[in-house]
Protein backbone atom coordinates (compact mmCIF):
# COMPACT_ATOMS: atom_id res chain seq x y z
CA UNK A 1 0.00 0.00 0.00
CA UNK A 2 1.40 3.27 -0.90
CA UNK A 3 2.22 5.63 2.00
CA UNK A 4 -0.19 8.96 1.60
CA UNK A 5 1.86 12.04 1.51
CA UNK A 6 0.68 15.24 3.51
CA UNK A 7 0.24 18.33 2.14
CA UNK A 8 -0.01 21.62 3.48
CA UNK A 9 0.12 22.60 6.58
CA UNK A 10 -0.15 18.41 7.73
CA UNK A 11 3.28 18.13 5.34
CA UNK A 12 4.44 21.11 7.34
CA UNK A 13 4.04 19.30 10.87
CA UNK A 14 5.22 16.19 9.31
CA UNK A 15 8.39 17.94 9.11
CA UNK A 16 8.92 19.55 11.98
CA UNK A 17 7.70 16.12 13.81
CA UNK A 18 10.76 14.42 11.21
CA UNK A 19 13.04 16.97 12.11
CA UNK A 20 12.51 16.71 16.71
CA UNK A 21 12.88 12.89 15.88
CA UNK A 22 16.27 13.32 14.26
CA UNK A 23 17.99 15.86 16.91
CA UNK A 24 16.31 13.34 19.34
CA UNK A 25 17.74 10.57 17.92
CA UNK A 26 21.30 11.77 15.93
CA UNK A 27 22.13 14.92 17.97
CA UNK A 28 21.95 18.15 15.51
CA UNK A 29 25.04 17.12 13.37
CA UNK A 30 22.42 14.73 11.97
CA UNK A 31 19.63 17.10 10.84
CA UNK A 32 19.74 18.33 7.36
CA UNK A 33 16.98 19.01 5.39
CA UNK A 34 17.95 16.30 3.14
CA UNK A 35 17.54 13.56 6.05
CA UNK A 36 14.17 15.36 7.05
CA UNK A 37 12.66 14.53 3.89
CA UNK A 38 13.92 10.79 4.20
CA UNK A 39 12.58 10.84 7.78
CA UNK A 40 9.08 11.64 6.89
CA UNK A 41 8.93 10.20 3.29
CA UNK A 42 8.93 13.54 1.25
CA UNK A 43 10.03 14.29 -1.97
CA UNK A 44 13.96 15.74 -2.01
CA UNK A 45 13.45 19.18 -1.59
CA UNK A 46 10.46 19.22 0.30
CA UNK A 47 11.70 20.49 3.64
CA UNK A 48 14.01 23.04 1.95
CA UNK A 49 11.30 24.44 -0.15
CA UNK A 50 8.78 25.18 3.45
CA UNK A 51 12.08 25.86 6.02
CA UNK A 52 14.81 27.20 3.49
CA UNK A 53 17.38 27.74 6.31
CA UNK A 54 18.84 25.81 8.96
CA UNK A 55 17.50 28.27 11.56
CA UNK A 56 14.01 28.05 10.17
CA UNK A 57 13.43 24.41 10.53
CA UNK A 58 15.01 24.74 14.23
CA UNK A 59 12.81 27.39 14.94
CA UNK A 60 9.98 24.56 13.45
CA UNK A 61 11.47 22.44 15.81
CA UNK A 62 10.58 24.62 19.05
CA UNK A 63 7.06 25.89 17.28
CA UNK A 64 6.08 22.35 16.78
CA UNK A 65 6.98 21.32 20.50
CA UNK A 66 5.40 24.49 22.29
CA UNK A 67 1.68 23.39 20.06
CA UNK A 68 1.99 20.33 21.56
CA UNK A 69 2.90 21.56 25.16
CA UNK A 70 0.18 23.92 25.15
CA UNK A 71 -2.32 21.21 23.83
CA UNK A 72 -1.74 19.38 27.01
CA UNK A 73 -1.87 22.14 29.57
CA UNK A 74 -4.76 21.26 31.17
CA UNK A 75 -8.36 23.24 30.57
CA UNK A 76 -9.11 26.21 32.69
CA UNK A 77 -11.10 25.17 35.82
CA UNK A 78 -9.78 22.11 35.60
CA UNK A 79 -8.12 22.74 38.89
CA UNK A 80 -8.43 24.71 41.94
CA UNK A 81 -8.43 24.37 45.78
CA UNK A 82 -9.95 21.39 47.17
CA UNK A 83 -13.37 22.94 48.74
CA UNK A 84 -14.03 24.64 45.52
CA UNK A 85 -12.52 21.77 42.74
CA UNK A 86 -15.57 20.07 40.61
CA UNK A 87 -16.14 16.76 41.36
CA UNK A 88 -14.13 16.34 37.68
CA UNK A 89 -11.36 18.49 38.31
CA UNK A 90 -8.27 16.59 39.16
CA UNK A 91 -5.98 16.74 42.10
CA UNK A 92 -3.44 19.36 42.06
CA UNK A 93 -0.94 17.35 42.50
CA UNK A 94 -1.98 14.57 40.62
CA UNK A 95 -2.46 17.04 37.96
CA UNK A 96 0.97 17.95 37.58
CA UNK A 97 2.62 14.44 38.14
CA UNK A 98 0.40 13.25 35.59
CA UNK A 99 1.99 16.44 33.27
CA UNK A 100 5.50 15.18 34.29
CA UNK A 101 5.66 11.84 34.00
CA UNK A 102 2.90 11.47 30.87
CA UNK A 103 5.65 14.48 28.84
CA UNK A 104 8.12 11.16 29.57
CA UNK A 105 6.59 8.86 28.84
CA UNK A 106 5.04 9.69 25.42
CA UNK A 107 7.12 12.46 24.24
CA UNK A 108 10.59 11.55 25.20
CA UNK A 109 12.07 12.47 21.66
CA UNK A 110 10.16 15.96 22.72
CA UNK A 111 12.60 16.20 25.57
CA UNK A 112 15.57 15.25 24.35
CA UNK A 113 15.27 17.87 21.41
CA UNK A 114 14.44 20.65 23.80
CA UNK A 115 17.50 19.92 25.57
CA UNK A 116 19.94 19.79 22.31
CA UNK A 117 18.49 23.22 21.03
CA UNK A 118 18.20 25.02 24.01
CA UNK A 119 21.99 24.67 23.86
CA UNK A 120 22.43 25.61 20.55
CA UNK A 121 19.79 28.64 21.24
CA UNK A 122 22.99 30.08 23.55
CA UNK A 123 24.97 30.75 19.97
CA UNK A 124 21.60 31.67 17.85
CA UNK A 125 19.59 34.52 18.65
CA UNK A 126 16.59 33.77 16.75
CA UNK A 127 16.21 30.10 18.42
CA UNK A 128 16.75 31.55 21.71
CA UNK A 129 13.85 34.43 21.37
CA UNK A 130 11.72 31.20 20.36
CA UNK A 131 12.81 29.70 23.22
CA UNK A 132 12.14 31.82 25.26
CA UNK A 133 8.79 32.74 24.25
CA UNK A 134 7.72 29.67 24.26
CA UNK A 135 9.03 29.27 27.67
CA UNK A 136 6.73 32.42 28.63
CA UNK A 137 3.71 30.93 27.45
CA UNK A 138 3.95 27.78 29.35
CA UNK A 139 4.78 29.34 32.37
CA UNK A 140 1.46 31.84 31.96
CA UNK A 141 -0.53 28.76 31.56
CA UNK A 142 1.33 27.34 35.07
CA UNK A 143 0.60 30.51 37.05
CA UNK A 144 -3.39 30.16 35.88
CA UNK A 145 -2.85 26.94 37.49
CA UNK A 146 -1.26 27.97 40.51
CA UNK A 147 -3.21 31.01 40.59
CA UNK A 148 -6.51 28.78 40.92
CA UNK A 149 -5.20 27.11 43.85
CA UNK A 150 -4.89 30.11 45.42
CA UNK A 151 -1.09 30.49 45.28
CA UNK A 152 -0.05 34.09 45.92
CA UNK A 153 1.65 36.08 43.28
CA UNK A 154 1.71 32.70 41.71
CA UNK A 155 3.17 34.28 38.11
CA UNK A 156 6.23 34.92 40.15
CA UNK A 157 5.97 31.15 41.70
CA UNK A 158 5.41 29.61 37.93
CA UNK A 159 9.22 30.23 37.22
CA UNK A 160 10.97 28.13 39.87
CA UNK A 161 8.43 25.51 39.64
CA UNK A 162 8.57 25.11 36.06
CA UNK A 163 12.21 25.08 36.28
CA UNK A 164 11.99 22.35 38.94
CA UNK A 165 9.36 20.04 36.50
CA UNK A 166 11.73 20.71 33.49
CA UNK A 167 14.24 19.23 36.41
CA UNK A 168 12.62 16.24 37.01
CA UNK A 169 12.11 15.22 33.58
CA UNK A 170 15.58 16.44 32.05
CA UNK A 171 17.27 13.88 35.05
CA UNK A 172 14.95 10.86 33.89
CA UNK A 173 15.88 11.36 30.18
CA UNK A 174 19.38 12.35 30.69
CA UNK A 175 20.74 12.51 34.19
CA UNK A 176 20.67 9.62 36.99
CA UNK A 177 16.97 9.40 37.23
CA UNK A 178 17.38 6.95 34.25
CA UNK A 179 18.08 4.44 36.03
CA UNK A 180 14.84 4.67 38.27
CA UNK A 181 11.92 2.48 38.24
CA UNK A 182 8.45 3.82 36.58
CA UNK A 183 7.16 3.36 39.93
CA UNK A 184 10.65 4.85 42.23
CA UNK A 185 10.01 7.77 39.35
CA UNK A 186 6.65 8.69 39.70
CA UNK A 187 6.88 8.28 43.71
CA UNK A 188 9.58 10.95 43.58
CA UNK A 189 8.16 13.43 41.37
CA UNK A 190 5.07 13.32 43.66
CA UNK A 191 7.04 13.48 46.67
CA UNK A 192 8.81 16.72 44.99
CA UNK A 193 5.94 18.52 43.42
CA UNK A 194 3.61 17.87 46.70
CA UNK A 195 6.59 19.76 49.11
CA UNK A 196 6.45 22.41 46.10
CA UNK A 197 2.92 23.18 46.67
CA UNK A 198 2.73 22.91 50.29
CA UNK A 199 5.96 25.38 50.38
CA UNK A 200 4.16 27.79 48.05
CA UNK A 201 0.74 27.51 49.50
CA UNK A 202 2.67 28.33 53.29
CA UNK A 203 5.11 31.22 51.61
Amino acid sequence: MTKKVPLGEDRQAAIADAAIHLVATRGLRGLTHRAVDAEAGLPPGSTSYYLRTRSALLTACVNRMLTRDLTAQPPPGAVGPAPDRAATAADPVDLLVGMVVGLVRDRPDDLVARYELSLEASRQPELREAIIQGGRQLREGLAGMLAALGIADAEAAAWPAAAMMDGLMYDRVAGAGTTLTPETFEASVRRSLKALLTGLNHH
